[in-house]
């Protein structure tokens, strides 16, 4: 029994590893127009990643994610316009629920 926890956890392990994203290599360099997107890009995208999502399914010039972006600062605005229009950030915590 023992043997087949750690085979799971081991098999687990690996798969969660093969999916971990990989550096980006273009990160920090401009765009064809010479911007780099920034926090600000980053929480706009992050709103209109929905919508996005969508548009890309239906469209291949349009894609998810600026890969042109300044690395940390733009994953952050990216992840913060995410939770914003996804209704994250634990406002379902601070509710009591009722016992009856």
């Amino acid at each position: 029994m023992k043997a087949v926890v750690i085979l799971i956890v081991m098999v687990s392990l690996v798969a969660l590893t093969a999916c971990a994203p990989g550096a980006n290599p273009l990160s920090g360099t401009p765009n064809e127009e010479g911007k780099v997107a920034g926090f600000w890009q980053g929480l706009w995208h992050g709103i209109i990643a929905p919508i996005t999502f969508v548009v890309s399914l239906l469209n291949n010039n349009v894609h998810l994610y600026q890969v042109y972006n300044n690395g940390g600062w733009y994953n952050f605005g990216f992840l913060m316009g995410l939770t914003t229009i996804l209704g994250g950030g634990g406002g379902g915590a601070g509710r009591r629920s009722r016992r009856g």
